[in-house]
Formats: C-alpha cells, sequence, structure tokens
C-alpha cells in the first residue's frame, strides 16, 4: 500500500512531461519541501546500504536524549575499539579526553566521524548494542519499513540498511528540530579541545572546485559496497529542496555523489519555478441568472493559485471546469450550488467549492422581458375588469335617474 502511494505521488508529480534526468547514482528522490512533493525519483524504494547516512538517524536519537549540549564527557576507550581495523572514518578524539555532547554532534555529520558516533552511544545508554535499539525504534515510529540499523556509523553490514525513499523521510523529521538543522548546514566548527571540523560539504567543493549554488548542508556516505552517497538541503528562488542519492560510483575518488545533485538541482532550479495560475478576485466562472437585475453571476477566485510548474508552461492550457446549477435566480437557496475544477493539461489542480451568498436582487422588468405575453395577458385581464367595472357603474347612476 506504501509503494502504491508513493507511485501515486511520482505520477502525480510528473503530469507536464519532465524529461528523464541522467544521473550516474542507482538511486535517488527528490523533494520541494515547500509543498512536501516527490520531483524525481529513481529506484526510490530498493533496499541498499547507506554508509554514514546513517549518522543522521545516530544524530536526530542523541538530540532528543541529551538533556544539556554542553554537557561534559569523557571518552570511554571501550567506544573507539576496533574503528581503526574497520577503516572507519574519524574525527580524532582520544580516550580519556573531556569533551561536550556539541562537540560529538558537529563530529559525527560535519567530517562523518564513527568515533563521534559510538562515544555518544557510550555516555547516553552505555552502549553502541542499546543506542542502535533506540535507532530501530525511531525508525519504527517514523514509519521506515524498510530501514534497519545494526550500529551507529554505518559500516557495510547486511543488516545495516534502508531505501533513499525512507532517508529522505527521516531527514525532513530531522530537519524540523533547529540544532539539527543548525549543525547540519554549518560547514565549520572548532571544538572545545581545539579540533577544527570541516565539512564534506566544503571539503569536496574546495578540493574539486565545484561551483555549489543551492546546497545549504549535506550528509555524505561512503563504503565500497554503498558507493557514494549524499543526503541534501538545499534552497534557490525561495523553493527549499532535500534530494538523497545513492550508490554513485567511486572510481578515482571523484565525488559523482555532488555532480549527480548539481545536475538535478540545475534541472529544477532552472526549468521549474512558481507560476501563478491566477490571482485573487480573478472571475473563474459566469453564471446565468433569471429574474434578477443583474445579467450575470460571477465566481470570483478567493485566493490566487500558485503552482510550482515548468517555466515553460503554457498558460492557454489552463482549463475551468463547473458543475452544478447553471441558472441562479433571486429565489436559489443560499449555499453551495456546484464545484469548479481548474485543470492543466488535463491534470487536476484544485478544487473549488462554489457557493451562493443569495445576493441577486428581484427584478419585474426581466420577468415582463422574459413572459411578455403572460404580462400582457394580466394587463388585458385588469383592462377588461376594468370596462366591466366601469360599465357596471353607469348602470347603476341611470338606474338611480
Amino acid at each position: 500500500m506504501k509503494k502504491f502511494f508513493v507511485l501515486m505521488l511520482i505520477l502525480f508529480c510528473f503530469p507536464f512531461g519532465v524529461k528523464a534526468l541522467e544521473i550516474q547514482s542507482k538511486n535517488a528522490i527528490l523533494y520541494n519541501l515547500n509543498e512536501d512533493t516527490i520531483l524525481f525519483s529513481k529506484e526510490a524504494e530498493e533496499k541498499i546500504p547507506i554508509a554514514s547516512l546513517t549518522k543522521i538517524m545516530t544524530a536526530i536519537v542523541a538530540l532528543e536524549n541529551i538533556t544539556n549540549l554542553d554537557e561534559v564527557v569523557t571518552v570511554p576507550s571501550k567506544a573507539l575499539e576496533g574503528l581503526a581495523l574497520k577503516n572507519a572514518m574519524v574525527v580524532g578524539f582520544r580516550a580519556g579526553e573531556r569533551i561536550t555532547y556539541r562537540d560529538l554532534l558537529y563530529g559525527m555529520l560535519l567530517p562523518s566521524g564513527a568515533d563521534a558516533t559510538n562515544i555518544v552511544a557510550y555516555c547516553l545508554v552505555g552502549s553502541e548494542e542499546e543506542f542502535v535499539n533506540l535507532m530501530n525504534e525511531k525508525a519504527r515510529e517514523l514509519g521506515l519499513l524498510n530501514t534497519h540499523f545494526s550500529d551507529t556509523s554505518g559500516l557495510d553490514d547486511y543488516n545495516n540498511y534502508s531505501t533513499v525513499f525512507d532517508i529522505a523521510t527521516l531527514l525532513k523529521y530531522a530537519l524540523q528540530n533547529t540544532t539539527f538543522k543548525q549543525v547540519f548546514t554549518s560547514h565549520e566548527y572548532i571544538t572545545s579541545n581545539g579540533l577544527k571540523l570541516e565539512s564534506t560539504l566544503k571539503y569536496y567543493t574546495v578540493k574539486y572546485h565545484l561551483q555549489n549554488s543551492y546546497i545549504l548542508g549535506s550528509k555524505t556516505g561512503f563504503t565500497t559496497i554503498a558507493g557514494y552517497c549524499l543526503a541534501s538541503y538545499a534552497s534557490y528562488d525561495d523553493v527549499e529542496y532535500l534530494l538523497v542519492t545513492a550508490g554513485a560510483p567511486t572510481e578515482n575518488g571523484y565525488p559523482y555523489h555532488f555532480q549527480d545533485a548539481f545536475t538535478i538541482y540545475d534541472y529544477y532550479t532552472q526549468n521549474y519555478g512558481y507560476l501563478t495560475l491566477y490571482n485573487k478576485g480573478d472571475v473563474l466562472y459566469t453564471l446565468k441568472t433569471q429574474y434578477a437585475s443583474e445579467d450575470s453571476y460571477e465566481v470570483f477566485a478567493d485566493e490566487s493559485l500558485i503552482k510550482y510548474l515548468p517555466k515553460n508552461t503554457n498558460m492557454e492550457d489552463l482549463q475551468i471546469q463547473y458543475t452544478g446549477v447553471e441558472m441562479l435566480s433571486p429565489f436559489t437557496p443560499k449555499g453551495k450550488i456546484g464545484m469548479i475544477s481548474v485543470f492543466l493539461n488535463d491534470t487536476l489542480l484544485k478544487s473549488i467549492e462554489v457557493v451562493y451568498q443569495g445576493n441577486l436582487t428581484f427584478s419585474f422588468s426581466k420577468i415582463f422581458l422574459e413572459y411578455p405575453s403572460l404580462f400582457l395577458g394580466f394587463f388585458l385581464l385588469i383592462f377588461i375588469f376594468f370596462l366591466l367595472f366601469k360599465r357596471n357603474k353607469l348602470h347603476h347612476k341611470k338606474k338611480k335617474v
């Protein structure tokens, strides 16, 4: 049922002949966050390894269990065991050091430190295993039906998987947390013990001279099996976007995940935007009237209709259809009389209930013009009664004489 719903969403968002984007990532999903609609999707429901995108869940679960981000904790040596053997990315925290939860949060999201995720787990609940249980509970709470975690950092493991759809759902939730959003969109941070942290977004854009006009924050991921993964939050021309990609090639270390992101963002920011289809107060439909002083009854738009559409949309393709009472009169009861449906290229954009306010005024002249024979007969009848009355009166006068 969920997959059917997602498919319907995607189909609804592709009504205007969007060409298929060519990207190297195997999986992708793009959201317009302003409307919470899917703009682009590629194998979005496939279960895949997600590498360090796992740390998005680690960070939000940590945030929801930390009472004071500036609380100082001591790095437990057990939290660092085995990370070097697993070739995990680390910030460089050392056993016995005194650091804050805030340092750990920046450490896991900016340079993607597995040491930061493990330290948080041990300091909050005593073990990585127990913390992973919290992560899986949160996944169930958010309805991430195709997601399961086996560690806090996203190392390759058969039981650590998700989908780009689920990760997008998770990131949308996490961005509602103001602290998470602040950290996620940061590019640099200096820890309380003097370590300078740099986001992977800044690292890749500087190293490969990438022009970033859109991305405000991101979380990267990489393992040999998962390939290059990227979850990003972007904004352009007052439109906010969320993009998750996975399975990009890793040859030569080139950031194909960022290349794909810029390809997708470039396409939508340059070819799509918010278009005003009609303004508040515009006449949407005109109904005929009878027995009324007014020649017609106009239905006005109570609000503007602004939609995210291809910039080359032909406004002549806009269709407004009405179903309901076709003829109004001063005797028509107040209330709902019909519905207006607004279509663009046969795609329904909006349905509007039409309510009659009872503001037509009665007109005798309109009835006369519409039924002249009825009125002529009425006046003829009156004239005959008048003549009979006069004749009767004259007859009475003669009798008296």
